[in-house]
């Protein structure tokens, strides 16, 4: 009996796709200049350079000044090749989300029926800074019938999240992702929590955990997954 052909499965990009002939639109949602890039950055590259995003809504809730410029700039670096992208910077303040809580409801109530994303990434609830977890829980209140991955952003705060989710990332897209960091947020660089050793590791472990044969990946959480 002859054994049935079995087709390789496509990359997982290609499963988030709405159809053969069109890409993925995604929403990434950031507190500040440089989480989403942080976060999940690699993830952004890969997904870019397998040429499945069609669209991207890029939202930036607390920049001002130059600051604004690193969003704005991460933005034009991390989805060069894409053919739609709308970056949105808002100024907020700084660690003072959760007491302006209406007015950034309001800001995501504006956008939720002006763009339909496939795919949305964005802070982890439990993130103990508090400007990161108000834009997770209100990404949950705002969006209930889409695709969430929660990013994580490492920092002082004990915090340490437990991914259920991995993208596996070659160390190419490694090295180019922390390029970009040091190259975009240079306002950054003296501050010790953003440090291209540190980026690595979280690289190195989250890739250890889900033993990609790269042995890097960018973790996240999932909640939910409907099929």
């Amino acid at each position: 009996m002859a054994t049935p052909h079995v087709t390789e499965p496509a990359p997982f990009v290609l499963q988030l796709r709405r159809g053969p002939d069109s890409g993925l639109r995604i929403l990434a949602i950031g507190a500040h200049a440089d989480d989403i890039e942080i976060g999940a950055g690699g993830t952004i590259l890969r997904l870019v350079s397998e040429g499945v995003v069609a669209e991207v809504r890029w939202i930036v809730l607390s920049a001002a000044g130059d600051r604004e410029a690193e969003a704005r700039a991460g933005a034009a670096a991390f989805l060069d090749g894409v053919g739609q992208v709308e970056v949105i910077v808002a100024g907020f303040r700084d660690g003072f989300f959760p007491y302006l809580g209406t007015a950034v409801k309001d800001h995501f109530e504006q956008h939720k029926d002006s763009f339909e994303p496939d795919l949305i990434l964005t802070h982890r609830r439990e993130d103990l800074h508090q400007d990161h977890g108000l834009v997770g829980e209100l990404t949950w209140n705002t969006y209930r019938n889409h695709l969430i991955l929660e990013y994580e952003v490492p920092k002082y705060d004990l915090d340490p999240a437990t991914p259920n989710l991995y993208v596996t990332l070659t160390e190419a897209t490694c090295n180019r992702k922390i390029e970009l960091l040091r190259e975009t947020f240079r306002t950054q660089a003296s501050r010790p929590w953003f440090d291209p050793d540190a980026f690595r590791a979280q690289l190195r472990l989250r890739g250890m955990e889900c033993r990609a044969e790269s042995r890097f990946a960018e973790g996240f959480t999932c909640r939910k997954v409907v099929i």
